[in-house]
């Protein structure tokens, strides 16, 4: 490995300091996970199989030149797991993880953890692992735009570049197709970079293969009536609901004032929740139990029937599988009583997809939990699969 990859902390060189999308700001190796047997450690830690590790990994978190949902430049953070004793040609794998309210609930940020994860085991399989954190987590400023396709995708997107550029300074060289994959919120971002991709917004990199996992896909249509319907958990119910008014207000501005759509004394303190720094546990604390006791009549409406800012904002977010038809190969994958994403969100997604000329198999992953849940247990219980199928791709 070069000198310059194998520093503690890598800055990019001067000629790519220019103010371009997924120009490399800096690279800082983070750890580095010698032979498979400490890959296999590692995801066990996890939680997660080891059944495709065959090599050791290097991770680097990557802070790189991005745009906000406005379009203004601004700056986000990612992992990048590199495989030990690989080839010099690796091709990427994109993983966009789930849902996360603090800034370190973020690739770049955990290690043997549910987050990262998948980017070391499709590292250690022998890709290029590439996990952005998103705008406004991990190392990015300001606050995280949830459930906001058009910036999750071009984060992603420009993660690919910058890891693209990095790796070069590692000896490698990124192919130009990408599988694609990416769980929960994750799921949609998955689709919104591979429909970006196949629509050649890079000159370099192409959609090699999409495995998005128990995704909300038609988040206004399917989801929001799940959850005011009592078909959630009903604390994420709550945390769901909440997250919803509070990111979708920053970006659209969808009420004048918190009292408006949630009851006292939260409407005081909930938008303060999600800054980025309060915990997951911090939100379990702040929140009520109920959706009753959280929102008012008027917020339970404006969920139930959106109109104005959010009902438009909400078709682009319903709209990453019902407005293009993926040319590479995809698979839907779900869990049976999903308890935060219902599979109703799946089949949505199956039947647009199929109505633009796209035969979509549906992986059923059956009822299989992660910390008593179905929904984080999908994510553990498929990456093994995915990390075989995108590797049995890449040989043919």
């Amino acid at each position: 490995m070069p000198a310059a990859a194998s520093a503690a902390h890598v800055q990019a060189p001067a000629q790519h300091e220019e103010r371009g999308r997924g120009t490399l700001v800096s690279a800082e190796k983070l750890y580095t996970l010698a032979t498979p047997q400490e890959v296999a450690d590692e995801l066990g830690d996890a939680g997660f199989g080891d059944g495709a590790v065959r090599h050791g990994v290097v991770a680097y978190r990557l802070v790189y030149r991005t745009v906000d949902p406005h379009g203004q430049l601004t700056t986000a953070s990612g992992l990048l797991a590199l495989p030990l004793d690989s080839e010099r040609r690796l091709h990427a794998v994109s993983f966009a993880h789930g849902t996360g309210s603090h800034k370190d609930d973020s690739p770049s940020m955990q290690r043997a953890a549910f987050v990262s994860a998948p980017v070391i085991a499709h590292a250690s399989a022998g890709a290029a692992g590439v996990a952005p954190d998103y705008l406004g987590m991990g190392k990015g400023p300001g606050l995280h735009p949830w459930m906001d396709i058009g910036s999750e995708t071009t984060a992603s997107l420009d993660m690919l570049r910058a890891a693209r550029a990095f790796a070069l300074q590692t000896g490698h060289v990124l192919e130009r197709e990408v599988m694609v994959t990416g769980f929960s919120q994750g799921a949609s971002a998955a689709l919104g970079l591979g429909r970006a991709l196949q629509a050649g917004e890079d000159r370099w990199f192409r959609l090699g293969a999409l495995a998005p996992v128990s995704g909300a896909y038609d988040f206004g249509g399917t989801e929001l009536p799940a959850l005011l319907e009592g078909r959630l958990e009903p604390k994420s119910s709550v945390l769901y609901a909440a997250y919803t008014l509070v990111a979708f207000q920053r970006l659209h501005d969808i009420y004048d004032s918190p009292g408006e759509v949630f009851r006292a004394p939260y409407d005081s303190t909930v938008e303060a929740l999600f800054d980025g720094a309060h915990t997951g546990e911090q939100l379990m604390r702040g929140t009520p139990d109920t959706l009753d006791e959280l929102l008012t009549e008027h917020g339970r409406e404006l969920l139930a029937h959106p109109t104005g800012p959010l009902a438009a904002a909400l078709r682009t977010t319903d709209a990453v599988c019902t407005d293009w038809a993926p040319r590479a190969p995809v698979r839907l994958h779900m869990a049976t009583g999903d308890e935060q994403a219902v599979t109703t969100n799946t089949e949505h997604c199956r039947d647009a997809l199929l109505r633009n000329g796209v035969d979509a198999p549906v992986v059923d992953l059956g009822a299989l939990d992660y910390h008593g849940s179905r929904h984080l247990g999908s994510n553990v219980a498929v990456t093994s699969a995915i990390v075989r199928w995108f590797g049995e791709l890449r040989r043919r």
